[in-house]
Protein backbone atom coordinates (compact mmCIF):
# COMPACT_ATOMS: atom_id res chain seq x y z
CA UNK A 1 0.00 0.00 0.00
CA UNK A 2 1.27 3.44 -0.89
CA UNK A 3 2.16 5.62 2.05
CA UNK A 4 -0.01 8.71 2.48
CA UNK A 5 2.98 10.72 3.57
CA UNK A 6 4.48 12.66 0.71
CA UNK A 7 8.12 11.92 0.05
CA UNK A 8 10.71 14.41 -1.16
CA UNK A 9 10.97 14.59 -4.91
CA UNK A 10 14.14 13.21 -6.49
CA UNK A 11 16.83 15.75 -7.32
CA UNK A 12 15.95 15.68 -11.01
CA UNK A 13 12.45 16.95 -10.33
CA UNK A 14 13.22 19.65 -7.75
CA UNK A 15 12.85 23.29 -8.61
CA UNK A 16 16.15 25.07 -8.79
CA UNK A 17 15.81 28.39 -7.01
CA UNK A 18 17.96 30.09 -9.58
CA UNK A 19 16.00 28.70 -12.50
CA UNK A 20 12.80 30.04 -13.94
CA UNK A 21 11.66 26.76 -15.47
CA UNK A 22 10.46 23.50 -14.01
CA UNK A 23 11.06 20.22 -15.81
CA UNK A 24 9.79 16.71 -15.26
CA UNK A 25 12.29 14.03 -16.32
CA UNK A 26 11.64 13.13 -19.95
CA UNK A 27 11.24 9.40 -19.33
CA UNK A 28 8.66 9.96 -16.60
CA UNK A 29 6.74 12.48 -18.71
CA UNK A 30 6.78 10.17 -21.73
CA UNK A 31 5.56 7.17 -19.74
CA UNK A 32 2.79 9.22 -18.14
CA UNK A 33 1.71 10.58 -21.51
CA UNK A 34 1.68 7.11 -23.11
CA UNK A 35 -0.41 5.66 -20.30
CA UNK A 36 -2.80 8.61 -20.49
CA UNK A 37 -3.25 8.08 -24.24
CA UNK A 38 -3.99 4.38 -23.72
CA UNK A 39 -6.56 5.12 -21.04
CA UNK A 40 -8.10 8.06 -22.86
CA UNK A 41 -8.53 6.51 -26.31
CA UNK A 42 -11.56 4.28 -25.64
CA UNK A 43 -13.44 7.04 -23.85
CA UNK A 44 -12.91 9.96 -26.21
CA UNK A 45 -12.35 8.46 -29.66
CA UNK A 46 -14.99 5.71 -29.39
CA UNK A 47 -18.03 7.88 -28.63
CA UNK A 48 -17.11 10.79 -30.87
CA UNK A 49 -18.00 9.26 -34.28
CA UNK A 50 -21.46 8.54 -32.89
CA UNK A 51 -22.54 12.21 -32.68
CA UNK A 52 -21.30 12.63 -36.23
CA UNK A 53 -23.41 9.72 -37.42
CA UNK A 54 -26.34 11.31 -35.61
CA UNK A 55 -25.75 14.72 -37.23
CA UNK A 56 -25.50 13.08 -40.66
CA UNK A 57 -28.48 10.77 -40.06
CA UNK A 58 -30.91 13.56 -40.96
CA UNK A 59 -29.06 14.52 -44.16
CA UNK A 60 -28.67 10.86 -45.15
CA UNK A 61 -32.40 10.36 -44.60
CA UNK A 62 -33.23 13.46 -46.67
CA UNK A 63 -31.40 11.98 -49.65
CA UNK A 64 -33.69 8.95 -49.57
CA UNK A 65 -37.37 8.86 -48.53
CA UNK A 66 -37.66 11.20 -45.53
CA UNK A 67 -39.50 13.97 -47.39
CA UNK A 68 -42.05 11.60 -48.93
CA UNK A 69 -42.64 9.34 -45.90
CA UNK A 70 -43.05 12.11 -43.32
CA UNK A 71 -44.47 14.66 -45.77
CA UNK A 72 -42.21 17.59 -44.87
CA UNK A 73 -41.10 20.53 -47.01
CA UNK A 74 -37.61 21.92 -47.59
CA UNK A 75 -38.34 24.81 -45.20
CA UNK A 76 -39.44 22.35 -42.50
CA UNK A 77 -36.23 20.41 -43.08
CA UNK A 78 -34.29 23.61 -42.35
CA UNK A 79 -36.20 24.00 -39.10
CA UNK A 80 -35.47 20.39 -38.15
CA UNK A 81 -31.75 21.12 -38.43
CA UNK A 82 -32.19 24.30 -36.36
CA UNK A 83 -34.32 22.66 -33.65
CA UNK A 84 -31.40 20.44 -32.74
CA UNK A 85 -29.35 23.53 -31.89
CA UNK A 86 -32.24 25.18 -30.06
CA UNK A 87 -32.10 22.18 -27.72
CA UNK A 88 -28.30 22.45 -27.61
CA UNK A 89 -28.60 26.14 -26.77
CA UNK A 90 -31.27 25.55 -24.12
CA UNK A 91 -29.27 22.93 -22.22
CA UNK A 92 -25.69 23.96 -22.97
CA UNK A 93 -24.95 26.13 -19.93
CA UNK A 94 -26.77 23.84 -17.43
CA UNK A 95 -24.81 20.96 -18.93
CA UNK A 96 -21.55 22.86 -18.37
CA UNK A 97 -22.58 23.43 -14.76
CA UNK A 98 -23.34 19.73 -14.33
CA UNK A 99 -19.98 18.83 -15.88
CA UNK A 100 -18.23 21.00 -13.29
CA UNK A 101 -20.15 19.56 -10.35
CA UNK A 102 -20.01 15.87 -11.37
CA UNK A 103 -17.28 13.58 -12.74
CA UNK A 104 -16.84 14.37 -16.42
CA UNK A 105 -16.76 10.69 -17.41
CA UNK A 106 -20.11 10.07 -15.77
CA UNK A 107 -21.63 13.06 -17.56
CA UNK A 108 -20.34 11.96 -20.97
CA UNK A 109 -21.41 8.33 -20.67
CA UNK A 110 -24.89 9.22 -19.40
CA UNK A 111 -25.62 11.78 -22.10
CA UNK A 112 -24.21 9.61 -24.91
CA UNK A 113 -26.53 6.74 -23.99
CA UNK A 114 -29.50 9.11 -23.68
CA UNK A 115 -29.13 10.71 -27.10
CA UNK A 116 -28.49 7.32 -28.67
CA UNK A 117 -31.84 6.19 -27.31
CA UNK A 118 -33.59 9.33 -28.59
CA UNK A 119 -32.02 8.82 -32.01
CA UNK A 120 -33.60 5.38 -32.22
CA UNK A 121 -36.95 6.75 -31.02
CA UNK A 122 -36.81 9.27 -33.89
CA UNK A 123 -37.57 6.41 -36.28
CA UNK A 124 -41.07 6.17 -34.76
CA UNK A 125 -41.96 9.74 -35.78
CA UNK A 126 -44.60 10.11 -38.47
CA UNK A 127 -44.85 13.91 -38.87
CA UNK A 128 -42.90 17.15 -38.54
CA UNK A 129 -43.92 17.63 -34.89
CA UNK A 130 -42.58 14.25 -33.81
CA UNK A 131 -39.32 14.78 -35.66
CA UNK A 132 -39.01 18.28 -34.19
CA UNK A 133 -39.43 17.08 -30.59
CA UNK A 134 -36.83 14.36 -31.09
CA UNK A 135 -34.40 16.80 -32.70
CA UNK A 136 -34.78 19.22 -29.80
CA UNK A 137 -34.11 16.45 -27.26
CA UNK A 138 -31.11 15.26 -29.27
CA UNK A 139 -29.67 18.76 -29.00
CA UNK A 140 -30.16 18.75 -25.22
CA UNK A 141 -28.33 15.46 -24.78
CA UNK A 142 -25.54 16.43 -27.19
CA UNK A 143 -24.85 19.73 -25.37
CA UNK A 144 -22.11 18.60 -22.92
CA UNK A 145 -20.22 16.19 -25.18
CA UNK A 146 -17.84 18.44 -27.14
CA UNK A 147 -17.31 20.98 -24.29
CA UNK A 148 -16.43 18.11 -21.93
CA UNK A 149 -13.92 16.67 -24.39
CA UNK A 150 -12.33 20.09 -24.82
CA UNK A 151 -12.06 20.47 -21.05
CA UNK A 152 -10.50 16.98 -20.75
CA UNK A 153 -7.82 17.91 -23.28
CA UNK A 154 -7.23 21.19 -21.45
CA UNK A 155 -6.78 19.39 -18.13
CA UNK A 156 -4.58 16.50 -19.24
CA UNK A 157 -2.17 17.90 -21.81
CA UNK A 158 0.42 20.65 -22.06
CA UNK A 159 -0.65 23.71 -24.02
CA UNK A 160 1.58 22.87 -27.00
CA UNK A 161 0.14 19.34 -27.12
CA UNK A 162 -3.52 20.31 -26.93
CA UNK A 163 -4.31 21.25 -30.58
CA UNK A 164 -3.25 17.87 -31.97
CA UNK A 165 -4.93 15.92 -29.15
CA UNK A 166 -8.17 17.79 -29.78
CA UNK A 167 -7.76 17.24 -33.51
CA UNK A 168 -7.33 13.48 -33.02
CA UNK A 169 -10.75 13.01 -31.49
CA UNK A 170 -12.42 15.72 -33.56
CA UNK A 171 -11.27 14.08 -36.79
CA UNK A 172 -13.57 11.23 -35.79
CA UNK A 173 -16.21 13.49 -37.35
CA UNK A 174 -14.70 12.62 -40.70
CA UNK A 175 -14.32 8.96 -39.78
CA UNK A 176 -17.96 8.88 -38.70
CA UNK A 177 -19.01 10.52 -41.96
CA UNK A 178 -17.15 7.91 -44.00
CA UNK A 179 -18.41 4.95 -41.98
CA UNK A 180 -21.91 6.42 -41.91
CA UNK A 181 -21.82 6.86 -45.68
CA UNK A 182 -20.83 3.22 -46.22
CA UNK A 183 -23.53 1.99 -43.84
CA UNK A 184 -26.15 4.22 -45.43
CA UNK A 185 -25.18 3.01 -48.89
CA UNK A 186 -26.02 -0.51 -47.74
CA UNK A 187 -29.19 0.57 -45.96
CA UNK A 188 -30.30 2.43 -49.08
CA UNK A 189 -30.76 -0.83 -50.93
CA UNK A 190 -33.49 -2.02 -48.54
CA UNK A 191 -36.88 -2.28 -50.24
CA UNK A 192 -39.08 -3.74 -47.49
CA UNK A 193 -38.54 -1.04 -44.83
CA UNK A 194 -38.37 2.79 -44.93
CA UNK A 195 -34.73 3.70 -45.42
CA UNK A 196 -34.85 6.84 -43.27
CA UNK A 197 -36.12 4.84 -40.26
CA UNK A 198 -33.36 2.26 -40.66
CA UNK A 199 -30.75 5.04 -40.73
CA UNK A 200 -31.91 6.46 -37.39
CA UNK A 201 -32.27 3.07 -35.71
CA UNK A 202 -28.83 1.82 -36.72
CA UNK A 203 -27.02 5.09 -35.91
CA UNK A 204 -28.72 5.24 -32.51
CA UNK A 205 -27.94 1.62 -31.72
CA UNK A 206 -24.23 2.23 -32.37
CA UNK A 207 -23.90 4.09 -29.04
CA UNK A 208 -23.64 0.98 -26.87
CA UNK A 209 -20.44 0.39 -24.83
CA UNK A 210 -18.61 -2.66 -23.56
CA UNK A 211 -18.37 -3.23 -19.80
CA UNK A 212 -14.72 -2.18 -19.84
CA UNK A 213 -15.52 1.07 -21.66
CA UNK A 214 -18.31 1.88 -19.22
CA UNK A 215 -15.85 1.42 -16.34
CA UNK A 216 -13.33 3.70 -18.07
CA UNK A 217 -15.99 6.33 -18.77
CA UNK A 218 -17.45 6.40 -15.27
CA UNK A 219 -14.37 5.74 -13.16
CA UNK A 220 -12.19 8.64 -14.23
CA UNK A 221 -10.50 9.03 -10.88
CA UNK A 222 -7.42 10.49 -12.49
CA UNK A 223 -9.21 13.76 -13.09
CA UNK A 224 -9.51 14.36 -9.36
CA UNK A 225 -5.70 14.26 -9.11
CA UNK A 226 -4.93 16.81 -11.80
CA UNK A 227 -4.96 19.74 -9.41
CA UNK A 228 -6.84 21.96 -11.87
CA UNK A 229 -10.38 20.61 -11.58
CA UNK A 230 -12.34 22.83 -9.21
CA UNK A 231 -15.90 21.97 -8.19
CA UNK A 232 -16.63 25.40 -6.69
CA UNK A 233 -18.12 28.27 -8.69
CA UNK A 234 -16.01 31.45 -8.61
CA UNK A 235 -18.18 34.38 -9.65
CA UNK A 236 -15.30 36.79 -10.23
CA UNK A 237 -13.98 34.43 -12.90
CA UNK A 238 -17.38 34.48 -14.61
CA UNK A 239 -17.13 38.28 -14.73
CA UNK A 240 -13.59 38.05 -16.15
CA UNK A 241 -14.86 35.81 -18.94
CA UNK A 242 -17.58 38.29 -19.90
CA UNK A 243 -15.15 41.25 -20.14
CA UNK A 244 -12.29 39.44 -21.89
CA UNK A 245 -12.05 40.56 -25.57
CA UNK A 246 -10.43 37.23 -26.47
CA UNK A 247 -13.67 35.47 -25.53
CA UNK A 248 -15.78 37.73 -27.74
CA UNK A 249 -13.45 37.39 -30.73
CA UNK A 250 -13.72 33.62 -30.35
CA UNK A 251 -17.49 34.03 -29.97
CA UNK A 252 -17.73 35.87 -33.31
CA UNK A 253 -15.30 33.47 -35.01
CA UNK A 254 -17.31 30.43 -33.90
CA UNK A 255 -20.63 32.06 -34.82
CA UNK A 256 -19.44 32.68 -38.38
CA UNK A 257 -17.79 29.27 -38.64
CA UNK A 258 -20.91 27.39 -37.60
CA UNK A 259 -23.14 29.47 -39.85
CA UNK A 260 -21.23 27.83 -42.69
CA UNK A 261 -21.40 24.42 -41.02
CA UNK A 262 -25.11 24.60 -40.21
CA UNK A 263 -25.95 25.04 -43.86
CA UNK A 264 -23.45 23.00 -45.83
CA UNK A 265 -23.38 20.06 -43.39
CA UNK A 266 -27.13 19.56 -43.78
CA UNK A 267 -27.64 20.59 -47.41
CA UNK A 268 -24.34 19.38 -48.87
CA UNK A 269 -25.71 15.98 -49.83
CA UNK A 270 -28.74 17.62 -51.42
CA UNK A 271 -26.32 19.69 -53.51
CA UNK A 272 -24.67 16.46 -54.68
CA UNK A 273 -28.05 14.91 -55.42
CA UNK A 274 -28.75 17.87 -57.67
CA UNK A 275 -25.71 16.79 -59.70
CA UNK A 276 -26.33 13.05 -60.02
CA UNK A 277 -30.06 12.61 -59.24
CA UNK A 278 -29.47 9.25 -57.52
CA UNK A 279 -29.79 8.61 -53.79
CA UNK A 280 -27.29 5.72 -53.69
CA UNK A 281 -24.73 7.53 -55.84
CA UNK A 282 -25.16 10.67 -53.72
CA UNK A 283 -24.34 8.66 -50.59
CA UNK A 284 -21.27 7.11 -52.22
CA UNK A 285 -19.97 10.44 -53.51
CA UNK A 286 -20.33 11.95 -50.05
CA UNK A 287 -17.90 9.47 -48.46
CA UNK A 288 -14.66 11.18 -49.67
CA UNK A 289 -15.76 14.38 -47.94
CA UNK A 290 -15.14 12.62 -44.62
CA UNK A 291 -11.60 11.72 -45.70
CA UNK A 292 -10.90 15.33 -46.67
CA UNK A 293 -12.17 16.44 -43.27
CA UNK A 294 -9.85 14.00 -41.47
CA UNK A 295 -6.91 15.34 -43.50
CA UNK A 296 -7.71 18.99 -42.81
CA UNK A 297 -8.25 18.47 -39.08
CA UNK A 298 -5.19 16.30 -38.45
CA UNK A 299 -2.85 18.40 -40.58
CA UNK A 300 -4.01 21.69 -39.09
CA UNK A 301 -3.84 20.48 -35.49
CA UNK A 302 -0.47 18.79 -36.09
CA UNK A 303 1.08 21.94 -37.53
CA UNK A 304 -0.25 23.95 -34.57
CA UNK A 305 1.39 21.46 -32.21
CA UNK A 306 4.63 21.07 -34.16
CA UNK A 307 5.36 24.80 -34.47
CA UNK A 308 4.95 27.27 -31.63
CA UNK A 309 2.66 30.28 -31.71
CA UNK A 310 1.11 29.75 -35.14
CA UNK A 311 -2.34 28.59 -34.05
CA UNK A 312 -4.15 31.73 -35.21
CA UNK A 313 -2.22 31.71 -38.50
CA UNK A 314 -3.34 28.13 -39.15
CA UNK A 315 -6.91 29.15 -38.33
CA UNK A 316 -6.73 31.81 -41.05
CA UNK A 317 -4.93 29.68 -43.67
CA UNK A 318 -7.34 26.76 -43.37
CA UNK A 319 -10.26 29.00 -44.26
CA UNK A 320 -8.82 29.65 -47.73
CA UNK A 321 -9.89 26.23 -49.14
CA UNK A 322 -13.38 26.95 -47.81
CA UNK A 323 -13.49 30.21 -49.79
CA UNK A 324 -12.29 28.38 -52.90
CA UNK A 325 -14.70 25.47 -52.39
CA UNK A 326 -17.79 27.62 -51.93
CA UNK A 327 -16.80 29.65 -55.00
CA UNK A 328 -16.63 26.45 -57.06
CA UNK A 329 -20.03 25.31 -55.76
CA UNK A 330 -21.51 28.65 -56.71
CA UNK A 331 -19.91 29.54 -60.04
CA UNK A 332 -18.49 26.36 -61.57
CA UNK A 333 -20.56 25.13 -64.57
CA UNK A 334 -22.37 22.03 -63.33
CA UNK A 335 -23.39 20.60 -66.67
CA UNK A 336 -19.85 20.73 -68.08
CA UNK A 337 -17.72 19.60 -65.15
CA UNK A 338 -19.37 17.83 -62.24
CA UNK A 339 -15.97 16.79 -60.86
CA UNK A 340 -15.02 20.41 -60.26
CA UNK A 341 -18.20 20.98 -58.26
CA UNK A 342 -17.57 17.80 -56.26
CA UNK A 343 -14.01 18.91 -55.52
CA UNK A 344 -15.38 22.23 -54.30
CA UNK A 345 -17.75 20.37 -51.97
CA UNK A 346 -14.91 18.23 -50.61
CA UNK A 347 -12.55 21.10 -49.78
CA UNK A 348 -15.26 23.34 -48.32
CA UNK A 349 -14.97 21.43 -45.02
CA UNK A 350 -11.48 22.80 -44.26
CA UNK A 351 -13.12 25.39 -41.98
CA UNK A 352 -13.64 22.61 -39.42
CA UNK A 353 -9.89 22.53 -38.74
CA UNK A 354 -10.04 26.23 -37.81
CA UNK A 355 -12.98 25.49 -35.52
CA UNK A 356 -11.05 22.77 -33.66
CA UNK A 357 -8.25 25.22 -32.85
CA UNK A 358 -10.71 27.94 -31.83
CA UNK A 359 -12.70 25.64 -29.54
CA UNK A 360 -9.52 24.61 -27.73
CA UNK A 361 -8.45 28.16 -26.93
CA UNK A 362 -10.70 28.81 -23.90
CA UNK A 363 -9.41 25.73 -22.09
CA UNK A 364 -5.75 26.30 -23.00
CA UNK A 365 -5.39 30.09 -22.87
CA UNK A 366 -7.36 31.02 -19.76
CA UNK A 367 -6.53 30.52 -16.11
CA UNK A 368 -9.20 29.52 -13.62
CA UNK A 369 -11.47 26.52 -14.09
CA UNK A 370 -14.70 28.53 -13.73
CA UNK A 371 -13.48 31.07 -16.29
CA UNK A 372 -12.59 28.30 -18.72
CA UNK A 373 -15.99 26.64 -18.28
CA UNK A 374 -17.80 29.98 -18.73
CA UNK A 375 -15.73 30.92 -21.78
CA UNK A 376 -16.34 27.51 -23.30
CA UNK A 377 -20.08 27.91 -22.66
CA UNK A 378 -20.10 31.31 -24.41
CA UNK A 379 -18.20 29.94 -27.39
CA UNK A 380 -20.66 27.07 -27.68
CA UNK A 381 -23.50 29.55 -27.43
CA UNK A 382 -22.14 31.03 -30.66
CA UNK A 383 -21.76 27.47 -31.96
CA UNK A 384 -25.50 26.93 -31.52
CA UNK A 385 -26.59 30.29 -32.94
CA UNK A 386 -24.50 29.79 -36.07
CA UNK A 387 -25.92 26.34 -36.69
CA UNK A 388 -29.44 27.71 -36.23
CA UNK A 389 -28.87 30.50 -38.78
CA UNK A 390 -27.01 28.52 -41.44
CA UNK A 391 -29.75 26.21 -42.80
CA UNK A 392 -32.17 29.07 -43.44
CA UNK A 393 -29.87 30.59 -46.07
CA UNK A 394 -30.59 27.56 -48.28
CA UNK A 395 -33.78 28.74 -49.97
CA UNK A 396 -35.88 26.02 -51.58
CA UNK A 397 -36.50 28.00 -54.77
CA UNK A 398 -32.72 28.37 -55.31
CA UNK A 399 -31.94 24.64 -55.34
CA UNK A 400 -29.60 23.05 -56.25
CA UNK A 401 -27.08 25.95 -56.50
CA UNK A 402 -28.27 27.97 -53.46
CA UNK A 403 -26.53 31.28 -54.39
CA UNK A 404 -27.74 33.09 -51.23
CA UNK A 405 -26.15 30.42 -49.04
CA UNK A 406 -22.92 30.62 -51.03
CA UNK A 407 -22.75 34.40 -50.62
CA UNK A 408 -23.33 34.09 -46.87
CA UNK A 409 -20.71 31.34 -46.60
CA UNK A 410 -18.10 33.43 -48.41
CA UNK A 411 -18.81 36.45 -46.22
CA UNK A 412 -18.49 34.35 -43.07
CA UNK A 413 -15.22 32.74 -44.18
CA UNK A 414 -13.55 36.04 -45.09
CA UNK A 415 -14.67 37.67 -41.82
CA UNK A 416 -13.29 34.70 -39.89
CA UNK A 417 -9.87 35.27 -41.44
CA UNK A 418 -9.98 38.85 -40.16
CA UNK A 419 -11.03 37.61 -36.70
CA UNK A 420 -8.15 35.12 -36.55
CA UNK A 421 -5.60 37.77 -37.48
CA UNK A 422 -7.13 40.24 -35.01
CA UNK A 423 -6.96 37.60 -32.27
CA UNK A 424 -3.30 37.06 -33.05
CA UNK A 425 -2.56 40.76 -32.60
CA UNK A 426 -4.32 40.73 -29.22
CA UNK A 427 -2.53 37.62 -27.93
CA UNK A 428 0.92 38.74 -29.11
CA UNK A 429 0.41 42.06 -27.33
CA UNK A 430 -0.66 40.31 -24.12
CA UNK A 431 2.34 38.00 -24.20
CA UNK A 432 4.69 40.93 -24.68
CA UNK A 433 3.20 42.79 -21.70
CA UNK A 434 3.48 39.77 -19.39
CA UNK A 435 7.03 39.04 -20.48
CA UNK A 436 7.97 42.65 -19.67
CA UNK A 437 6.45 42.26 -16.20
CA UNK A 438 8.59 39.18 -15.59
CA UNK A 439 11.73 40.91 -16.91
CA UNK A 440 11.23 43.89 -14.55
CA UNK A 441 11.30 41.82 -11.34
CA UNK A 442 13.40 43.40 -8.57
CA UNK A 443 15.86 41.45 -6.40
CA UNK A 444 13.24 41.21 -3.67
CA UNK A 445 10.67 39.88 -6.13
CA UNK A 446 13.20 37.42 -7.54
CA UNK A 447 12.81 35.28 -4.44
CA UNK A 448 9.25 34.69 -5.56
CA UNK A 449 10.26 33.99 -9.16
CA UNK A 450 9.17 30.38 -8.99
CA UNK A 451 5.64 31.40 -8.04
CA UNK A 452 5.55 34.00 -10.80
CA UNK A 453 6.73 31.47 -13.38
CA UNK A 454 4.03 29.02 -12.36
CA UNK A 455 1.45 31.80 -12.70
CA UNK A 456 2.76 32.72 -16.13
CA UNK A 457 2.65 29.09 -17.22
CA UNK A 458 -1.07 29.16 -16.55
CA UNK A 459 -1.90 32.63 -17.80
CA UNK A 460 0.34 33.20 -20.83
CA UNK A 461 -1.68 32.89 -23.98
CA UNK A 462 -0.58 31.15 -27.12
CA UNK A 463 -1.07 32.93 -30.41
Amino acid sequence: MTSKRASSPPPSTRQNSSSTKWHLPRTIARDAERRDQIEEAPTTHRPYPSPTAMWNALSYSAVFDLFDNVNITSDQYSWLTSLFYFGYLFWEYPASYIAQRLPVGTVISTFVLCWGSILMITASSHNFTGLGVCRFLLGCFEAPITPCFMMIVGMWYLRQEQPFRAGCFYCCNGVGAMVGGLITYGIGQIDSFPVWKAVFMICGGATRFTVEEKILLIGRGKQNQTGILNRSIKWYQIREAFVDPQVWILFLFTLLNETINGGFANFGKLIIKGLVDSSLLTTALGIPQGAFQVFFILSGSYLSTRFKNIRTIIMAIYLIPTVLGISLLWKFPRSENQYGVLFGYYITGSFVSSLVLALQMPSSNMGGYTKRVTSTALVFLAYCIGNIIGPHAFLSDEAPVYPTACKLGLACAVTQIACALGLRVLLVWRNRVKEEVLADLTDLEASFADVVVLWLMVSLTTA
